[in-house]
């Protein structure tokens, strides 16, 4: 019993979670939550608002393990670019904003025996490669924005710049399948 109370005064234990811990817990969970709607709503503008709440969520997160600029680096590319080059791209092809028969294939049992395997793969994958790293949440924040930003753009900048070429030509397909056909173009397609 002394031992008990002598570990609970030095610290926080798993029994005893610190208020950053249960806003983590608490976020995470929204964002599954969210997450799981986006995946499975059958409506498509609805499953790209869901996407931003995750997203989002995801950037709390970020805020919450003080990683300031991975959660604005999450907002401005994901929140603020993808989200709305998506809804965009809704938009402008005139995508069905309810329900709609062509989004649903009919292959849920597969897909989520798939996604099920995905993750149970990725899950082995994390704890095996950092089966023996033990992280000290409590200490100081680790890196700063100049070392993280250093790694990005060095190391990361083909793949920035290939998504945001990819993005560009969504855009433009978005827009050209969205054009009205001229009176002159469809009198000569007859």
């Amino acid at each position: 019993m002394l031992a008990a109370q002598l570990a609970a005064a030095d610290g926080h234990g798993f029994l005893s979670p610190t208020g950053v811990e249960i806003a983590f817990l608490l976020v995470g969970l929204v964002t599954l939550g969210a997450a799981l709607v986006s995946v499975t709503t059958r409506q498509l503008v609805h499953a790209a608002l869901w996407l931003v709440v995750a997203l989002g969520g995801l950037a709390v997160e970020y805020l919450l393990l003080t990683a300031e600029f991975i959660a604005w680096v999450q907002v401005l590319i994901y929140v603020g670019s993808v989200v709305v080059l998506l809804l965009f791209g809704l938009m402008l092809t005139r995508a069905p904003i309810g329900r709609s028969p062509d989004s649903d294939s009919g292959n849920r049992p597969v897909a989520v025996a798939v996604a099920l395997v995905a993750a149970a793969a990725l899950v082995w994958v994390v704890v095996d490669a950092f089966r023996t790293t033990w992280v000290d949440l409590d200490g100081p924040a680790q890196g700063s924005t100049e070392v993280s930003g250093e790694i990005l753009f060095r190391h990361w900048v083909l793949p920035f710049e290939a998504l945001s070429v990819l993005l560009l030509a969504a855009l433009v397909g978005a827009i050209v399948l969205s054009r009205k056909k001229a009176p002159e173009d469809a009198e000569e397609t007859r």
